[in-house]
């Protein structure tokens, strides 16, 4: 069984059509990319993916459970995590609080145990605090731990953005234009980060990029979407070189 199963997945603006009877499957373990033009609606998929738009028709598996129009929320506990296209960290908060916000959803405990301190309360803390760093020595995060996360290079933000979603422990991670405003260096540290929380966690990956020497880089398939339909699908290196992906990227 596939991990994530798209079928006919549709959904219109204003009577304009963003995206058009889009189908996926996605194996456990797949590293994916989801590439085409601006505009074309890739991240549209991703949102409707998270539960932040709600399809007018199709449906998405996620491992053999129908979460279609489910909350954000509810999406997240079921093992979807996604990064955006802009960096979306909490600036004022350090680089170990930044992951435990997303800890926080795996480790609950009661109010009143919070307001009072109660031992159960600070053994979870403790644990908390030893998952973050856990995570944190994965993405060479860790000596940052006490920094303002708005004070990190933009590389390690991009970096801590994928550490925090990962604190949800996911199933399916959503990345979308991981390495846009890398330099080349820091885009290959990036692939390399990317193929070790695969392996390391027994990920799925599905990725938006506009950096082709990322894409064929790490992904094993590719999914192009123009105008909201699939233009091609199939192994890496043989819809990079399809004509009509050449032509959609480049023009006449």
């Amino acid at each position: 069984m596939a991990l994530l199963s798209i079928d006919h997945l549709s959904i219109s603006f204003g009577g304009l059509s963003a995206v058009y009877n889009f189908e996926m499957e996605l194996e456990k373990g797949e590293l994916h990319g989801l590439i085409g033009p601006n505009g074309a609606g890739k991240t549209t998929v991703f949102n409707l993916l998270t539960g932040v738009y709600r399809p007018d028709e199709g449906i998405i598996r996620l491992d053999g459970t129908d979460i279609t129009g489910h909350a954000p929320a509810q999406i997240s506990g079921e093992g979807v995590a996604r990064t955006f296209q802009n960096i979306r960290l909490f600036k004022a908060l350090s680089v170990i609080d930044n992951v435990k916000v997303g800890l926080h959803a795996r480790f609950p405990y009661g109010t009143l145990a919070g307001v009072l301190r109660l031992p159960s309360y600070r053994r979870m803390e403790k644990e908390i605090d030893d998952k973050a760093m856990e995570i944190l020595e994965v993405f060479d995060l860790g000596d940052k731990r006490d920094v303002l996360s708005s004070n990190l290079p933009y590389g390690a933000q991009r970096k801590l953005e994928i550490a925090r979603a990962m604190a949800t422990d996911p199933k399916l991670l959503l990345l979308d234009e991981p390495a846009a405003g890398m330099n080349p260096g820091e885009t290959g540290e990036l692939m390399d980060t990317i193929r070790s929380i695969r392996d390391r966690f027994d990920l799925t990956i599905l990725l938006i990029e506009h950096d082709m020497k990322l894409v064929s880089g790490i992904c094993e398939r590719l999914t192009v979407l123009n105008f909201g339909q699939i233009l091609a699908h199939g192994e890496t290196r043989q819809v990079l070189n399809d004509p009509e992906v050449i032509k959609a990227y480049l023009g006449d």
